[in-house]
């Protein structure tokens, strides 16, 4: 889909746009009824203050004068309540779209694999979410149903006008193609800074979220002057962006102002030209084709109601057409297809957890293997240690399995089904994943664990983090379950973070248990108490053990050693440091000769 740059308006967008509406059509309906009714309604008080003017004021009718003035008051009391309404009911409108719409953003964004966050920048993704998605609700807050209001207004008091005194209102009027030139330059001037203004909250937002996410590294290694050298070129641009759209916005209402000066002076200087000459009649004849006094008020009065949207108009348009970007930039997300393709619909009461590689290639940018030809079998219960060096394609193996990323060739069955005919959704919770980057949300210890899942009670995690060892270190912190970890665990150990971690594999009662480097971050404390715990978990259950210390998987049935994404040896523990020169054996001797016991 293209992005709204060059045309007025994208109708198939606005459609995409408005099927969102369908659930509030009622709402959408009177709201247009009632812009409807407000600009015929703006005609009254003109009409009125003529006919005050000219049939009451004039001929010292005071009892006329005070009915008058009635129908006013009641007239603006009329206008204000529609317009209440109106205002709060296209707002309502514009929120409520775009609350379904980020419902669907976010169910849309968890669905994506993983492949698509490995190029898209996490703080543009906010953009889209938060900032772009607003603009969306000023398409009916100040956007559509504004400028249909404002189209409406001009038409009737132009209508007006002509209708009461064509020659007058054509006299008046000759500055409007001047207005109406100005006003499409000024709408393609704030177009592209509104676009640039877009873009750069956009880059802003990354820079903040990653520094922000970074700080720690930022500290570490001394860089905040230099980061902050590079904020400050960002935020310049951002700063310079804003200057350049209300530079526009600094021209256009001053010629806005001038040529509504001259509207009135040609319409001042017509009107009172036509009074006093013999070519009509004077302000106080009968006549009501003539000019008199009430026309000139009057028309005074259009005049203002005639040029308040003018003044509004092109930017409001300018808001549409950044609602529509916004639109577009949103729909391009929700358009991504990168979601877990075939995704079935097998969702079996149990897994045994019988796992089958079989010619498995694997590449993360279709050129660069990073798995080749991979096949192995871990039977129900089984334990597979997977050993290798940085990039063997050891992770990568865990993402596939659990269809974070698409192979290129080959099958993985779980018992005996392609993964691809499982749910995506069942086939993730029957596997329990423990990374080495332990990831804690700001919120209860409890939470972290169940991840708010209401089947999981509270019985349960104790029970869980009882089997861990973790019970007691959580009871000492203050509210122990409830206690508070802040964003990313930052107010917990690596090792807390990690047992915490565990616990939350525990406690979802695994099919097939996934150990990633899980405890590689840890003392040799902790580890003592994660072994343990792990031993029992892996009771009855498959195992996949990713470890760079091989004292946490030599009891594993089986240990694959990959070395750039082919399989270099099998066996046992004991059958692997049989081989002379293997891998497994030098990587063995490795650890023992540089801390006298095999890590």
């Amino acid at each position: 889909m293209a992005e709204v740059t060059g045309k007025a308006l994208d109708w198939k967008l606005l459609g995409r746009v408005m099927h969102y509406v369908k659930p509030y059509n009622k709402t959408f309906i009177i709201g247009m009824l009632l812009t409807v009714f407000l600009a015929v309604i703006v005609l009254v008080q003109p009409i009125l203050i003529e006919k005050t003017l000219d049939n009451h004021i004039m001929t010292g009718d005071y009892d006329g004068l005070v009915f008058m003035v009635m129908l006013m008051i009641g007239q603006l009391l009329v206008q204000t309540v529609a317009q209440y309404y109106q205002t709060y009911l296209t707002n309502a409108l514009g929120q409520s779209v775009i609350r379904d719409l980020r419902i669907d953003v976010f169910n849309h964004i968890t669905d994506l694999r993983l492949k698509y966050f490995d190029r898209t920048p996490i703080g543009m993704l906010i953009t889209r979410t938060v900032s772009d998605l607003e603009t969306i609700a000023d398409i009916f807050a100040e956007g559509l149903i504004s400028i249909m209001g404002d189209m409406l207004v001009l038409v009737a008091i132009i209508a007006y006008m002509l209708h009461e005194d064509w020659k007058l209102a054509l006299i008046t009027l000759i500055p409007m193609p001047f207005l109406l030139a100005a006003t499409f330059v000024f709408k393609e001037a704030i177009k592209s800074a509104f676009q640039e203004v877009r873009t750069q909250v956009a880059q802003l937002n990354t820079f903040l979220q990653e520094h922000i996410s970074g700080i720690s590294i930022i500290q570490y290694f001394a860089r905040e002057d230099q980061e902050f050298r590079k904020f400050r070129n960002v935020n310049q641009k951002h700063r310079d962006a804003h200057i350049r759209s209300n530079w526009s916005y600094s021209i256009f209402f001053p010629v806005v102002e001038i040529l509504f000066a001259v509207c009135i002076g040609l319409l001042v200087w017509y009107g009172c030209k036509r009074i006093l000459t013999d070519e009509e009649l004077s302000a106080f004849s009968a006549n009501p084709k003539g000019v008199t006094a009430g026309t000139i008020i009057a028309f005074i009065t259009l005049l203002n109601l005639l040029f308040r949207p003018i003044r509004q108009l092109a930017d409001k348009f300018n808001t549409l057409q950044m609602g529509m970007v916004g639109a577009d930039r949103i729909f391009k997300v929700l358009d991504t297809n990168e979601i877990a393709e075939n995704n079935g619909e097998l969702k079996p009461a149990t897994l045994d957890g019988d796992i089958l590689f079989e010619n498995v290639w694997f590449a993360y940018n279709d050129e660069n293997w990073v798995l080749k030809d991979i096949s192995f079998h871990v039977k129900p219960g089984e334990t597979l240690a997977l050993v290798g060096a940085t990039g063997a394609g050891k992770s990568s193996t865990i993402n596939i399995l659990n269809r974070f990323y698409e192979i290129s060739k080959g099958s993985v069955k779980v018992d005996g089904h392609n993964i691809k005919d499982y749910e995506v959704s069942y086939l993730r919770s029957k596997i329990a994943t423990v990374i080495q980057d332990v990831f804690l949300f700001s919120d209860t210890i409890a939470n972290n664990i169940s991840l708010n899942n209401d089947s999981i009670t509270r019985e349960q995690i104790i029970a869980a983090a009882k089997d861990v060892g973790a019970h007691d270190f959580i009871e000492r912190l203050p509210g122990g379950y409830d206690y508070n970890v802040m964003e990313r665990g930052a107010t917990l150990s690596a090792g807390q973070a990690q047992l915490i971690s565990f616990i939350r594999a525990l406690v979802y009662n695994p099919a097939i248990l996934v150990l990633d480097e899980a405890t590689s971050s840890v003392d040799t404390e902790t580890e003592i108490l994660i072994q343990n715990a792990i031993d029992k978990l892996m009771q009855g259950r498959t195992a996949v053990v990713i470890a760079h210390r091989l004292s946490t998987i030599q009891g594993a049935d089986r240990i694959i050693v990959l070395d750039h994404g082919e399989i270099k040896e099998s066996g046992t523990h004991q059958e692997l440091l049989k081989i002379e020169n293997g891998y497994y054996r030098k990587l063995y001797d490795l650890q023992l000769n540089s801390t006298g016991i095999a890590r």
